[in-house]
């Protein structure tokens, strides 16, 4: 019998607000949060223990996290520097074991069965990490430990991030004590609409789930939710039950499922079409520069809004399929353009989402006998070239001009913030 795996989840706490206090001793005893301070309207990327504990939540609005603490210090975002502390944090992971797999920028997995021999117990690896990381970064790390990703990460969530030592172990020893009993949001992957499904199953804890018979559990979802919820089914059971063999990868995960980009906006500046047609040619010529640098074709293209005219709100998220796989902007361009005609109300907007899924590889594709494809996709990968070459104005629409237009502004950002 193979020996049980020893997997750790490690978070960064309070990641980005974490390094701006690093490096600004000035503000260890202040509240801190990490947005923009010139945009009231953009949200709070986070939020160190102290502007938490005076009521700063992460995505709320600055004005009104500003409103709540009067003395809280807003720090403009620097992505680059976030993104470099991260492969920092994950090359002192890898002196420790060579099966370090990022899960974000501040959450990654570390397998070390093969470290404990040299390196002691699970918990004395998780405490050299939490010394070896504050010490280099000044991020104070919490570590969840289990025999697998699953429990790791609960471990993680529910319990380390709670605990003062900021390390907690999940174990199919303790599962039933500790995990069963939280309610049923708090397993990895439930969200609140499917909260609100198991809450109309009656299924109120994840002890409710673990506890009950795989086929009769499967049964109950397939009353709710259809014939097509087995899959999900035995998903949900098995994460009850701390139950996920799938190993600790080295490096990124490589297989991408969804190509996607969006924006949250200033509604007083979208109110018209021809405001907001600007913004939705960037972001179909983003997601299809993406896809074709992934070297990927999307069958499904999904637009997603919110709107508000300030006291009533709306929004909607819909998707069409193609003719065809396509990362071609006018095919892709045109299908969003007609599901955002058809379902926006007329309000201003406060989000933009485009979304490509059903993806499938470039390198096999449709021709049509009555349009050259091969001409239009070696023009847009031309285009892209000269972009990753010279920068992602190198070439624009004339439409980025106008005043809703964001490339300029994008292009000196990193992930939609500034670096």
């Amino acid at each position: 019998m193979p020996h049980e795996r020893t997997i750790l989840l490690v978070d960064g706490q309070s990641f980005y607000a974490s390094i701006e206090k690093a490096a600004r001793p000035d503000l260890k005893d202040k509240p801190v949060a990490v947005g923009d301070p010139a945009r009231k309207n953009g949200i709070i990327l986070a939020a160190c223990p102290i502007a938490k504990s005076r009521g700063v939540t992460t995505a709320e609005r600055v004005a009104e996290a500003m409103a709540k603490c009067r003395d809280l210090v807003v720090i403009r975002p620097r992505m680059q520097t976030y993104i470099s502390v991260s492969l920092l944090i994950t090359e002192i992971f890898e002196s420790i074991t060579d099966l370090v797999e990022p899960y974000s920028i501040d959450e990654q997995f570390l397998d070390v069965t093969g470290s404990i021999s040299l390196l002691g117990s699970a918990e004395e690896i998780a405490r050299l990490i939490q010394t070896r990381v504050k010490l280099s970064t000044g991020v104070w790390s919490r570590v969840g430990i289990g025999p697998n990703k699953i429990l790791a990460k609960m471990a993680t969530d529910n319990f380390s991030k709670k605990n003062p030592a900021g390390i907690f172990e999940l174990t199919h020893n303790n599962i039933e004590t500790e995990l069963w009993p939280l309610p049923v949001h708090k397993m990895f992957m439930v969200a609140r609409r499917m909260s609100a499904h198991f809450a109309r199953m009656g299924l109120h804890t994840i002890g409710d789930i673990a506890r009950l018979d795989l086929n009769e559990f499967k049964r109950q979802m397939r009353l709710r939710m259809g014939r097509q919820s087995d899959i999900q089914a035995e998903y949900y059971w098995q994460t009850a039950n701390g139950i996920d063999p799938s190993p600790v990868v080295p490096g990124m995960r490589s297989q991408i499922k969804v190509i996607n980009n969006g924006r949250a906006l200033k509604w007083s500046m979208y109110r018209t079409m021809e405001d907001i047609e600007p913004l939705m040619v960037e972001l179909v010529i983003e997601v299809c520069r993406r896809a074709r640098r992934y070297g990927y074709m999307g069958r499904v293209v999904a637009v997603g809004a919110a709107e508000t005219d300030g006291y009533q709100s709306s929004s909607f998220g819909r998707q069409m399929t193609l003719q065809r796989p396509s990362y071609l902007e006018h095919e892709v361009g045109a299908a969003v353009h007609e599901l955002f005609l058809k379902h926006w109300k007329g309000m201003p907007l406060t989000q933009l989402h485009i979304t490509l899924t059903d993806l499938s590889d470039d390198r096999v594709y449709q021709l049509d006998l009555f349009e050259d494809r091969e001409r239009l996709i070696r023009r847009e990968k031309a285009v892209d070239t000269l972009k990753d070459k010279f920068g992602p104005t190198a070439i624009v629409r004339a439409s980025s001009l106008l005043k809703t237009g964001q490339a300029f502004e994008r292009a000196a950002q990193i992930g939609g913030h500034w670096a």
